[in-house]
């Protein structure tokens, strides 16, 4: 028993490791990056263009991974990083003195995790846009992040360029999500069971939406290749998250009966 306990701190604290490391060469790659640079240039224009400074606060227990995301939040013209913080809780604490557009919340937290801390926040400022940050994309906490109230979720490895543009349209009634994250929603809803009845729910216009996204597209691509406008892709997807959230509360429901 003590070996195998053992052997699980050791995996644990390997994993933690290759993230740590992960996370300071993603940094430090995307941040050198001619085409990157080029891009957030790109975004910081036009949201410096529409004369609105969004304001971006950030939960993450890991420094390295707050820090990166502080400095391009605040190296990019149009985003400002108001506070950061390493729990749930001294996020909840925090936002009273000075609320943000956008909160950017880690999943993986000590106390507390993201997926719960979620509807706290949104409880707590009802007008704030929570993004889920996660090195993974597995299906528990994706759902359940949307049913607490995420507006969106994407990983950690999510290039500036598409972070930045993932914050901007949260601040406008977005719904940012990863190609991993829609591809997981793909799958959800491929299931056997109950999910068809989900899947039957929505129209084909959305099916085709999230196929899109799964496959890299972002928001405003999608709109071009669609030929809609970029409300309607927002519509869209805010379409599909309730109805996510609709069918996992009835699921729950029926596990209470």
């Amino acid at each position: 028993m003590a070996r195998d306990h053992n052997a699980a701190l050791a995996t644990k604290s390997h994993e933690q490791t290759l993230s740590l490391r992960e996370e300071k060469n993603w940094i430090r790659l995307n941040m050198e990056s001619p085409m990157i640079a080029g891009s957030i240039e790109m975004e910081s224009k036009s949201t410096a263009d529409s004369g609105r400074l969004i304001q971006v606060a950030i939960v993450d227990d890991q420094r390295v991974s707050r820090e990166g995301l502080r400095l391009i939040i605040d190296g990019t013209p149009g985003y400002r990083c108001t506070q950061t913080f390493e729990t749930v809780e001294d996020g909840l604490h925090g936002l009273a003195q000075e609320t943000p557009d956008v909160l950017l919340l880690d999943i993986h937290l000590p106390g507390m995790g993201g997926s719960e801390g979620v509807l706290l926040f949104r409880r707590n400022y009802p007008s704030l846009h929570v993004v889920m940050l996660s090195y993974l994309s597995d299906d528990d906490h994706v759902f359940q992040s949307i049913c607490n109230g995420a507006c969106g979720y994407i990983l950690k490895k999510t290039p500036p360029d598409r972070l930045l543009q993932a914050i901007s349209d949260a601040m406008t009634g977005g719904t940012p999500l990863s190609p991993e994250i829609a591809r997981r929603i793909i799958n959800f809803l491929q299931k056997a069971g109950s999910h068809n009845k989900f899947r039957s729910r929505l129209t084909r216009n959305e099916l085709g939406l999230l196929e899109l996204l799964a496959q890299g597209y972002t928001n405003q691509s999608a709109a071009e290749k669609l030929g809609a406008s970029i409300n309607t892709i927002r519509d869209g997807m805010r379409s599909i998250y309730e109805k996510i959230h609709w069918h996992l509360k009835s699921e729950a429901r029926s596990e209470a009966l």
